[in-house]
């Protein structure tokens, strides 16, 4: 027996001892007897059932952990917004009674995963479903939907799902739109051939090899019009194969790329081969007797239509609009039926959002506005993403990171604007260092942590899986190649090196070093940070890892990702272990999932916030190998993916709120549109380049960025003065409150009651804020709270001015009032400005509440919450205090007053201090404090905005051009 052929019969074997003992303890109807202990009893049973001579080596602890993870992986619930205008209830235990694609495919799944995260997925699949129509209901319809996921956190299998439940339930034609390149194209072919079809596709489109769930049911004979081969998209000439489709026949499924060529050949073969009528009203080609499903894989990337004379000046629908090429063969497509429904999966929704709800023409009928329904998806508790990776920010910093991101500044000489890959460069860009064309330092440490994380995994028992590393540095082919070239230097030098032992001992050094300051202290941080059952495993000794380094450099392979099918399809050769560094920009930026990725080089440098989230492949699931991974990056996109993080808690947070408000998906647009996070997306997907519209309602904008100018600051310093000396004697001094057995206390603190309006606004028309503010600005909160005045909000207010309870700032009086300036541990500063990181806790937005109150914004937030692992914390336990948006939504309904606004003040120490307890001026001779201050608006149901001009070239200068 050859090598590969003993391993291939070991891998047979793990696996039948690892489905066999999941069978037998899932048959347990007591989950509290299934402990480590329990599942090790399992394994032993069924190895001796398929090993019981001990023939073959079995690693017995790597199983048991395996099955321990999965038995302990939850998954939180889905929320979702919805409009069920003219929408009949249908789905029900009866309709589900005799299916035979979702079975088969919970089979195939329940084979891998535990049956808390099958069951999540079944639930979350039958509230998209339920959300659909009855396939079986013969009038006109048309559902339009959104399913927001996390990146890379498993929305295909959502939608493999959501396929196998249509066909089951009746829905005849399925047609995913999988992205714009072959590779991704080809890669979501594949999955649905094993999640749905049962068989791998041939040249011919006859079933070739059965494959997936193929193994837990019967053979549905379903037809596949494409393939998963680099040519086998919809086209021209496939179509003179295929006539019309009897709606007694399986459904039809269409993998299909976001393509012109490709959507146009498809529509054609809609509206001259399957069309049964012709529309009374406009004479269209017709389709009535087969529903279609439509999924929109990435539905905010090339679907969203960017033009810009949707609505006409009374925001009446231009009928005579032509909408962009790809927009406008989609809904051509979902035109041509009668019946129909188009669901979009994205985990940036951002762009979807702002397609206008008007938006209907006469040949492309509706736009593709989620107007039926949006659904948030919960990951399953082993998801690692932004909020897990970079933490949540804090008053007293960052918490919660995963210690896996190593900043990374040799790429890019700043002051010569210069370098190996400066952020701005040209298609034919020589990357160069130190004038030689070879990789910068940086790149040479993540291609070594590559190798030892490939060696662990060898010696941790994950040798039968694939490792990739993703080096994502420009946009450019060309570039790329270049790139690509280094890098197989550096890996073809590591491997003459060690092979051969030349030059070696230098480069074991090296590695060794590595190994010791930086993979055995991760290991210890990660697993402080983990559960148990995901705490990684130990490393092996240091002795281990270098005898397997020879064989590791052998097997890696280095691979351009430039869009084609090969691409995709080299992950799923059979009985092989890919150990790839992938080296490409656009075509990796989406979509495509590297499977087993362990190390990321990445510093493309575009703002977007959706771009971003987008390009960060790095999620995802990582078991029994995430103290391992590593993503090196510069420090400005740490601070970028930082803020993303925060903010897709907050518009998490919004979400939850709104689907317990039961607000439609139409006004759930109208809020975000305005709201100050989604303000850095493109300009183009807004619709809109040169202004901002913000409401400020139910939002808490605080002043993090600030001028660094003496005559500024005094002025800003003087306008708190003014205010606190109008104010009077304080309402309370230094409180305190009892709050379900817990203290709340401000000890260094003033309140003021029932302020007017009108003092508010006088303090922020005196207040300068930094031009570069994007949510704080003093001129737009005082537009808002002007326009709020005048239909009757917004007239009272509390002022809070809180000072620290820490000795270290120096005190400062105003008024009657002496207060404790907070210190200054953290701040970046450049030029004209400097910031921190966070003003407020959560906690100052309750300082004016009575206990009623304060207890009924926990009752609002304990209503809107639910357990996510996703998010940072990861929510398990419910919440003993009110959330900010819980507090919030209840500041609009307080007492006597309708709503009411809470200003806090908060004075910053002039000084910076270092760690080592050195005290520096932030602004130069000003040794007064600086006035810093947050706004809590109430929730409103009225949709007041205001504008501001964004000029579109620092737009561009601040967040990178759109990608």
């Amino acid at each position: 027996m050859t090598v590969a052929e003993e391993i291939a019969v070991q891998n047979e074997i793990a696996e039948n001892i690892i489905a066999t003992a999941q069978r037998l303890i899932r048959a347990e109807k007591d989950k509290s007897k299934v402990t480590p202990t329990y599942i090790a009893a399992k394994v032993q049973m069924a190895t001796e059932i398929f090993n019981r001579d001990g023939a073959v080596t079995v690693d017995q602890q790597a199983i048991i952990a395996t099955l321990i993870q999965r038995f302990s992986h939850w998954i939180g619930k889905s929320t979702a917004i919805m409009d069920n205008t003219n929408h009949k209830d249908w789905l029900n235990a009866a309709r589900k009674k005799d299916w035979h694609y979702w079975r088969r495919y919970r089979d195939f799944l329940e084979s891998k995963l535990s049956d808390t995260v099958v069951d999540g997925l079944d639930e979350a699949t039958d509230s998209v479903l339920e959300l659909l129509e009855d396939p079986q209901r013969v009038d006109q319809w048309d559902r339009r939907g959104l399913v927001v996921g996390h990146v890379q956190s498993g929305k295909t299998s959502n939608y493999s799902g959501l396929i196998c439940k249509a066909a089951d339930a009746g829905y005849k034609i399925i047609i995913v739109l999988a992205g714009l390149h072959n590779n991704l194209r080809s890669q979501t072919q594949m999955r649905l051939e094993e999640s749905f079809l049962g068989y791998e596709t041939t040249s011919d489109r006859d079933p070739g090899l059965p494959i997936g769930v193929a193994e837990f049911g019967e053979d549905l004979k379903t037809n596949s019009a494409t393939t998963r081969a680099e040519n086998g998209d919809f086209s021209k000439a496939i179509a003179k194969h295929f006539h019309g489709i009897s709606p007694e026949e399986r459904p039809w499924l269409f993998v299909v790329k976001k393509q012109k060529t490709v959507l146009t050949a498809l529509l054609n073969w809609i509206q001259t081969r399957v069309a049964d009528t012709t529309d009374a009203d406009d004479g269209r080609k017709l389709v009535t007797k087969l529903p279609l499903l439509v999924i929109d894989d990435e539905a905010d990337n090339a679907s969203v239509d960017t033009g810009e004379d949707i609505v006409d000046e009374n925001g009446q629908p231009n009928e005579e609009y032509s909408p962009k090429t790809i927009n406008r063969l989609i809904r051509q497509i979902l035109h041509a039926f009668s019946r129909k429904a188009y669901v979009g999966y994205t985990a940036t929704p951002f762009a979807n959002i702002f397609i206008h709800q008007k938006g209907t023409t006469k040949k492309e009928g509706a736009d593709l506005f989620p107007k039926a329904f949006i659904i948030n998806l919960s990951a399953p508790s082993n998801y690692v993403g932004p909020a897990r990776m970079f933490g949540k920010m804090t008053k007293e910093g960052r918490e919660g990171a995963l210690p896996l991101s190593r900043a990374i500044e040799d790429h890019y000489d700043e002051e010569a604007e210069s370098g190996w890959m400066p952020p701005k460069h040209k298609k034919d860009h020589c990357p160069l260092f130190g004038g030689q064309s070879t990789a910068p330092p940086s790149l040479h440490e993540a291609i070594h942590a590559f190798v030892l994380a490939c060696a662990v995994r060898e010696l941790r028992g994950q040798g039968t899986q694939h490792s990739s590393m993703l080096v994502h540095v420009t946009r450019y082919v060309d570039v790329q190649n270049h790139v690509k070239a280094q890098v197989e230097e550096v890996v073809r030098r590591m491997r003459q090196r060690i092979k051969r032992g030349m030059d070696v001992e230098a480069l074991r050094e090296q590695l060794h070093e590595l190994w010791k300051s930086d993979f055995i202290i991760t290991r210890d941080k990660v697993a402080a940070l983990s559960t148990a059952e995901e705490c990684p495993p130990v490393l092996p000794v240091w002795d281990d890892v270098l005898a397997k380094l020879p064989d590791v450099l052998d097997d890696i392979q280095i691979r351009s990702v430039n869009g084609t099918a090969k691409d995709a399809l080299e992950y799923s050769t059979p009985g092989s272990a890919l150990k790839v560094i992938a080296v490409g920009g656009d075509k990796l930026a989406r979509g495509l999932t590297l499977e087993g990725l362990c190390v990321s080089y990445f510093v493309r440098t575009t703002k977007m916030y959706d771009t971003l989230m987008q390009m960060g492949r790095w999620f995802g699931y990582r078991p029994g190998y995430l103290d391992l991974c590593r993503l090196y990056t510069s420090n400005d996109l740490v601070k970028w993916f930082e803020h993303i993080a925060d903010a897709s808690e907050e518009l998490r947070e919004e979400f939850d709120f709104m689907a317990q408000t039961g607000l439609t998906p139409e006004q759930y647009g109208l809020k975000v549109k305005s709201h100050e996070v989604l303000t850095v997306t493109s300009p183009l997907k807004m619709r809109n380049s040169e202004t901002l519209s913000l409401s400020y309602s139910g939002t808490r904008p605080q002043t993090i960025l600030f001028h660094r100018n003496k005559q500024i600051q005094q002025n800003n310093l003087r306008a708190a003065e003014s205010l606190i000396s109008d104010l009077g004697s304080p309402a309370a001094k230094n409180i305190t409150y009892d709050r379900n057995g817990e203290t709340q206390s401000w000890p260094n603190s003033a309140l003021w009651r029932n302020v007017e309006a009108a003092k508010i606004l006088r303090f922020l028309e005196d207040y300068t804020t930094h031009p570069n503010a994007t949510s704080a600005k003093a001129s737009v909160l005082s537009d808002f709270i002007k326009k709020m005045t005048e239909i009757g909000q917004l007239a009272q207010w509390s002022v809070g001015l809180i000072g620290s309870g820490s000795i270290e700032g120096p005190s400062h009086k105003f008024g009657e009032s002496e207060v404790k300036t907070f210190p200054m541990r953290k701040y970046d500063a450049s030029g004209d400005k400097f910031s921190i990181r966070v003003l407020t806790d959560p906690k100052d937005e309750g300082m004016d509440l009575n206990d009623d109150q304060w207890r009924k914004a926990l009752e609002l937030t304990l209503d809107a919450w639910k357990p996510d692992p996703a998010r940072s914390p990861p929510r398990i336990d419910p919440p003993v205090e009110p959330s900010g948006k819980g507090i919030r939504e209840m500041r609009k309904n307080l007492g006597g007053s309708s709503e009411r606004g809470l200003l806090l003040l908060y004075p910053l120490s002039p000084y910076v201090i270092s760690e080592n307890k050195d005290r520096s001026l932030v602004i130069p001779e000003w040794e007064k404090p600086v006035m810093a201050f947050a706004i809590a608006f109430p929730s409103s149901d009225n949709a007041i905005t205001v504008s501001y001009k964004v000029n579109l070239l620092y737009w561009i200068q601040e967040y990178g051009p759109s990608e």
